[in-house]
């Protein structure tokens, strides 16, 4: 019998670029921070512009360093609605882990989504901006990020419109443990898998994982992962869900995995 996963097809949609359902993106960060003064969160708003601000949430228990040290981020494109709406279905159900202070960034593009645009409302790819720093976007994210501790890990939600399934970027140079096969075992209940032997144009490791050797040195414009491995932890995982399937899919794809990402142990 198929699974869930299997049952689930393309829509066929997109074409050149995502076409897909969108979102009122004020109104999901209104139930963002709705959802997460009710569960005592700690909310920090970054100012970008008039009357607007980038929100950042911390749940951090004081006087236990032993601690596991937590971020997840999301919106940074603004045709990727999945990633907001992941973030919010986990604000809802408040099931993160016990052992573990948290850091969540659920929309780092607020102007992208009316426009269902990958750039912000100034054409820029925040998620090239993070060694240029254009951007109020992302000069207000790396200032806030420049007060917090170094992280266990990192996990940024993100979508593809031109993919097949789901696949994750592992960045881990230091060779710990990788969580990425528990990360698709939990997403391979919910949405098709990437089979593709060379996904964004890198050769996989096994269905729906990339390793690439990443020299940020050698880059021109960092994407939010390459300011994270350089600055804030040792351990990254970018989730990708092909946003050419139904939305409730892709949200219950990067809910599952980012459940998986930050749920699981190195070991």
């Amino acid at each position: 019998m198929a699974s869930d996963a299997e049952r689930v097809k393309r829509l066929g949609l997109n074409r050149q670029w995502y076409r897909g359902e969108t979102i009122e993106i004020s109104s999901i960060i209104e139930q963002l921070r709705k959802h997460a003064r009710n569960y005592g969160w700690t909310e920090y708003s970054a100012p970008i512009g008039v009357d607007l601000s980038l929100p950042f949430f911390t749940r951090i228990q004081p006087g236990n360093l032993n601690r596991r040290r937590l971020y997840l981020s999301a919106g940074i494109h603004g045709d990727e609605p999945a990633g907001p709406l992941a973030v919010l279905t986990l604000l809802r159900e408040n099931q993160w882990p016990s052992d573990a202070d948290l850091w969540l960034c659920p929309c780092l593009n607020p102007t992208g989504f009316p426009l269902n645009s990958r750039a912000n409302a100034q054409g820029i790819d925040l998620n090239r901006d993070y060694l240029d720093r254009r951007s109020t976007e992302v000069q207000a994210h790396l200032r806030w990020l420049e007060t917090q501790p170094e992280f266990e890990r990192t996990i940024c939600l993100h979508e593809d419109w031109q993919a097949d399934g789901f696949y994750c970027y592992e960045l881990n140079p230091s060779g710990f443990p990788s969580l990425a096969d528990k990360i698709i075992h939990a997403v391979s209940h919910v949405c098709p898998i990437e089979q593709a032997s060379v996904i964004d144009g890198r050769e996989s490791e096994a269905p729906g994982i990339i390793r690439p050797i990443v020299d940020p040195a050698t880059r021109l414009q960092w994407p939010e992962a390459f300011f994270l491995l350089n600055h804030k932890t040792q351990m990254s995982y970018t989730l990708e869900a092909p946003s050419d399937y139904p939305l409730t899919t892709r949200v219950a794809a990067l809910v599952e995995g980012a459940k998986a990402a930050l749920k699981a142990t190195a070991n």
